[in-house]
């Protein structure tokens, strides 16, 4: 099995002080010293990293877009070429705006997702286990990669992971400071998002939101897909 370029538990526990001298290393569960998908402990580390990252950056988009939505903000331009208008807030909140979302728009969205997810994932020539790779893109996070790094689309000048160029010219030290800066930001998300949902549905449950006065949601927020969402 291939190594992930000598990343491993030490360097991790290094990193975790680094993010956050005050909690340091933090894995009750022991996730950063198994071995996922029959891989090295490295190629995990890398893994765990990896789906970290992106949970965190989902959920600052998640966190602020709460935020939008409860002050009724949509775009103004229509939902749909027929004209449809985007979903307004009533009752059941902000959570209750995706179950008003036609059926269409909602496979548009996993669609997109999925497509963002496969050329992420992507490595072409792959005669081994170490994935062969194409000229312009980086490494697999679970092969020595940098955990969050998207790489750009070929042909095109569309870069994701720096769209207007403002870290390119960074220092070394400056831009590690902002991966650090990133992760704590996404975990801080994470945990605010959750709140801001467990408050929504069960008022009370997060003190300091209850002043806000959420709209109680009646759906299940853990199965965002059983509303208007069937196949048929």
């Amino acid at each position: 099995m291939a190594s992930s370029g000598g990343f491993g538990l030490a360097q991790l526990q290094a990193l975790a002080a680094e993010q956050n001298p005050i909690v340091g290393y933090f894995d009750p569960l022991g996730l950063s010293e198994d071995m996922f998908f029959e891989e090295t402990n490295e190629a995990t580390i890398g893994f765990l990293r990896q789906a970290e990252l992106k949970h965190g950056r989902v959920a600052m988009a998640g966190f602020v877009g709460f935020l939008v939505h409860a002050q009724g903000i949509t775009w103004p331009f229509p939902m749909t070429l027929s004209g449809d208008k985007w979903p307004t807030l009533g009752e059941g909140g902000v959570p209750a705006l995706w179950d008003q979302l036609p059926q269409g728009a909602k496979w548009q969205i996993i669609l997109a997702i999925g497509c963002a997810e496969w050329y992420d994932e992507w490595q072409y020539d792959v005669p081994s286990a170490d994935m062969g790779l194409a000229a312009d893109k980086p490494k697999h996070y679970m092969r020595g990669g940098e955990p969050g790094r998207y790489p750009k689309f070929e042909g095109y000048p569309l870069n994701l992971f720096d769209p207007f160029g403002f870290f390119k010219k960074n220092s070394e030290e400056k831009k590690a400071k902002g991966r650090n800066a990133e992760v704590n930001n996404g975990r801080l998300a994470m945990i605010g998002l959750f709140g801001l949902l467990a408050e929504s549905k069960v008022p009370g449950s997060v003190p300091f939101l209850t002043q806000f006065n959420f709209p109680q949601y009646s759906g299940n927020v853990m199965v965002p897909f059983e509303g208007q969402f069937s196949l048929f």
